[in-house]
């Protein structure tokens, strides 16, 4: 684990959820240090959920990520302060498929303790156990509106409901 991280209580964490996922952005990383990739989200959510901290994101399953989630029994969602959001852009822009996305960022990964994959550059982490994953439906859409708004190639997220196992974060 990098030494410049401190471990927080989530239940202590002061972030606005609604802005840090939503107007900032994070990184959706599953893998190991030797095989991961990671995307860009802004899509998400954190809560309370069977009695435990819970954080949900949403992956596309054309999503090269997609794949490491399905494989992966964890992934990790990175937040960075603002000066950092050129390497969002990119990661939400292009492929892992097609482009070294660490080489082309600079992103510095390393290991949790867990062994998941995390940034060097991030200023907090949430690292998730996988609980539950299904698939957004057409037909449970209550507001039919969403669907061709959000999916006009009817390419449905999966979603994932983590355990949040451990908060990480520099005290940025």
């Amino acid at each position: 684990m990098n030494h410049n991280f401190t471990k927080l209580d989530p239940r202590k964490i002061n972030d606005n959820v609604f802005k840090a996922i939503g107007d900032d952005w994070m990184l959706i990383t599953a893998g190991t240090t030797g095989s991961f990739n990671t995307m860009t989200a802004s899509w998400g959510t954190m809560g309370i959920l069977w009695n435990l901290p819970i954080a949900v994101c949403f992956i596309r399953p054309q999503r090269y990520t997609y794949l490491f989630t399905e494989r992966s029994e964890y992934y990790t969602l990175s937040f960075f302060e603002s000066r950092h959001k050129d390497i969002l852009r990119f990661c939400g822009s292009k492929s892992g498929r097609d482009c070294d996305k660490i080489k082309q960022t600079g992103l510095r990964p390393f290991s949790t303790g867990l062994g998941n994959v995390s940034f060097e550059q991030a200023r907090l982490i949430f690292e998730c156990r996988k609980l539950y994953a299904d698939d957004l439906k057409p037909d449970h859409f209550i507001i039919k509106e969403l669907i061709n708004r959000n999916y006009p190639k009817k390419d449905f997220h999966r979603f994932y409901i983590g355990e949040v196992l451990n908060v990480f974060g520099t005290g940025e």
